[in-house]
């Protein structure tokens, strides 16, 4: 039976607390109101202070993560909704890697290149093309690099009829996929990223979606760092110039349309941190190059990392609902680290989330809630929180007073 609050956004407090950031000879003391903490004293900065230290984006749209931590260095319009070209390629190959993996496609199946993908992605179509004869029926090994190092849209529409029959078929494979990886401001309507008004994602769904190719596919993903494809005696560069500077760069996808301008999302590695950047709506292909270049060497050179809670040290607790005790403390699977701009000294906010009160049972080990940090209306890390003790079911009377307490409270907010 759900109780009044199921579904309801809960905030806990977390405990005021006095640490070290670990590595460093910075340290703060963690003050709660009204479950925010906030960080004083002299840790290193965040995101929030790219300005401050001459440091912008000269993208509309752009978006840098730290892969290892999580935490987001850059974000300029994240969440806001655009048109992605052929970085939408992203989710076509991802439907494309899942069918692999679960067994339904193998690389040695063939796809016929109907006269619809000839026409609309084929070599008259003035778009990128793989360059595939109409009629001719092509391997799936080869469409995957038509798609990735050529972005042929002949390509991207061949796959998408041989596996779901139609685009629009395809279409909702995509936006299934996109809900199962979490990419809530995402909507896909064709192959190929060619222009539709209906078809937006935002910078975050795109870092997702390259995240999770990168961690799901890794047999696949090396496709996203080859050279150059030939085809049809065509021979074609990888469309993304990260390939070809010096700067670990090992994928991802790039995209032009005149209405949604130049984009990539784009992976580099260097002295093992990964860093995946997104943006979009440059002027020039130059344009793109030399920015993306210029944000990942920013997130590389200018940041260090703070550790903010050792493996499995407490964060706080979060309160259950029908159980033996009234809550239980949550930490990190592993420790929750924050990579922050050096020599700065901003106030940062945290709080832990989840949809609660959380139903006993509870399992040690599952994952019931977040801490998310802030700088100012910035979020910066999105940290998975684990419960540290298992929780059984309490005796009657402590559920019905649970359940009262519950009522209560649904019955103040109502009034307040």
């Amino acid at each position: 039976m759900m109780h009044p609050l199921n579904g309801a956004l809960g905030v806990s407090m977390l405990y005021s607390l006095l640490f070290a950031l670990r590595k460093s000879t910075y340290h703060f003391v963690i003050i709660t109101t009204l479950g925010f903490i906030v960080f004083g004293g002299v840790i290193p900065g965040s995101s929030r202070d790219a300005a401050a230290q001459g440091f912008d984006s000269k993208a509309p749209f752009a978006y840098l993560v730290d892969v290892e931590t999580g935490s987001v260095l850059l974000d300029k319009q994240g969440t806001e909704p655009m048109q992605p070209s052929s970085m939408a390629k992203l989710m076509t190959m991802a439907v494309v890697f899942q069918q692999l993996d679960q067994g339904r496609l193998s690389l040695s199946d063939e796809f016929l290149i109907s006269e619809d993908a000839w026409r609309r992605g084929g070599a008259g179509s003035g778009g990128s093309t793989m360059f595939a004869r109409v009629g001719s029926r092509v391997t799936l090994v080869d469409l995957i690099q038509g798609v990735i190092v050529q972005s042929g849209n002949d390509a991207s529409i061949a796959l998408a009829e041989g596996i779901a029959g139609s685009e629009q078929g395809f279409a909702r494979m995509m936006n299934a996929l996109a809900d199962e990886i979490g990419l809530t401001g995402s909507n896909f309507t064709n192959s190929t990223g060619l222009p539709d008004p209906d078809m937006l994602v935002t910078p975050r769904d795109l870092y997702k979606l390259a995240l999770h190719i990168i961690r799901n596919h890794p047999t696949y993903y090396p496709y996203y760092a080859q050279s150059e494809f030939t085809w049809g005696g065509v021979r074609q560069r990888n469309r993304n110039p990260l390939l070809r500077i010096n700067i670990g760069a090992d994928g991802l996808k790039t995209g032009y349309t005149s209405e949604a301008g130049f984009g990539l999302v784009g992976s580099a590695v260097q002295n093992g941190r990964r860093l995946i950047v997104v943006l979009n709506g440059m002027a020039s292909a130059r344009d793109r190059e030399e920015e993306a270049r210029r944000l990942l060497l920013w997130g590389f050179r200018a940041f260090e990392k703070a550790v903010l809670f050792d493996d499995d040290e407490a964060v706080g607790s979060v309160r259950v609902f029908g159980g033996e005790v009234g809550r239980v403390p949550v930490a990190g699977r592993d420790s929750i680290q924050l990579m922050v701009p050096k020599g700065s000294r901003p106030d940062l906010r945290a709080r832990i989330v989840y949809q609660g009160p959380v139903d006993a049972p509870i399992d040690k080990g599952a994952q019931i809630a977040s801490l998310r940090v802030f700088d100012g209306d910035t979020l910066l890390l999105d940290a998975p929180l684990y419960a540290q003790e298992d929780v059984a079911v309490g005796p009657l009377h402590a559920r019905a007073l649970d359940a009262a307490l519950a009522m209560l409270r649904q019955v103040w907010r109502g009034i307040f």
